[in-house]
Order: structure tokens, then C-alpha cells, then sequence
């Protein structure tokens, strides 16, 4: 069995992603606004697979605007010390109790029982 590296993990959970130009061509702002959003931690990025360059999960993106919850609850895990990789792991993770992944909670407006449990776990 070959030993996996983050990176396929991240790959292995989240299938579509886009870089910070289609992100913002997403989002109807700049390439700087984006970048501008994840420094802040409105927004996450990642490198997928090796030499792919940092990119955004696209169901980050819903109807031109990032989804509802999701940069409260990356500020929320920013403040508890973790990384972007961390953080995209635990929203894209499938959650029988949820039922489904953090993100698809959030994409159906199911929200309060991931804010709760992000509470938890980040402090």
C-alpha cells in the first residue's frame, strides 16, 4: 500500500476546484479581492495535487458568492490555530451524524448544527 501525502487527501475529498481567476470570475470581483479574501480568511485555498498552484474548493462558490456560513467558520478555525488544509479537510469530510459533508450542510442552508459543532472543535 503506498503511503498517501496531503495533498491526495485534499484531491481525494474535494473533486472540482478553480484557481483565483476563475474564483473571481465566479465572484465578480478582482484576482486581488479574492487573494484579498483569503488572507482574511473569507475564503480557502489549497494546492490540490503537486505543481498545481493554491486554488479554491469551487463549492466554496454558490450563485456568484460565497457560501453562506463558510467565512465565519474559517475565521472561527483561523482563531483556533488551524490551516487552511486543516480547515478545507473538515468542511469536505462526509459526517454520517450530520448526515453528508460540513459544506453540504451549509450549501442547504442546514447550518446551525456545523457552526455548533466548529465551535467545539476549533476552541
Amino acid at each position: 500500500m503506498s503511503e498517501n501525502t496531503p495533498e491526495d487527501d485534499l484531491a481525494a475529498l474535494i473533486p472540482d476546484w478553480m484557481d483565483w481567476k476563475q474564483a473571481a470570475t465566479e465572484l465578480h470581483v478582482s484576482v486581488s479581492k479574492v487573494r484579498q479574501w483569503i488572507r482574511e480568511h473569507q475564503l480557502a485555498a489549497a494546492v490540490p495535487s503537486p505543481g498545481a498552484g493554491q486554488q479554491i474548493p469551487a463549492e466554496l462558490i454558490m450563485d456568484g458568492e460565497i457560501v453562506k456560513g463558510v467565512p465565519g467558520l474559517l475565521t472561527l478555525f483561523s482563531d483556533g490555530g488551524w490551516d487552511d488544509r486543516e480547515k478545507l479537510t473538515w468542511l469536505f469530510t462526509p459526517d454520517d451524524s450530520l448526515p453528508g459533508r460540513p459544506i453540504d450542510a451549509l450549501r442547504e442552508n442546514r447550518g446551525s448544527e456545523v457552526k455548533r459543532r466548529a465551535q467545539a472543535l476549533a476552541l
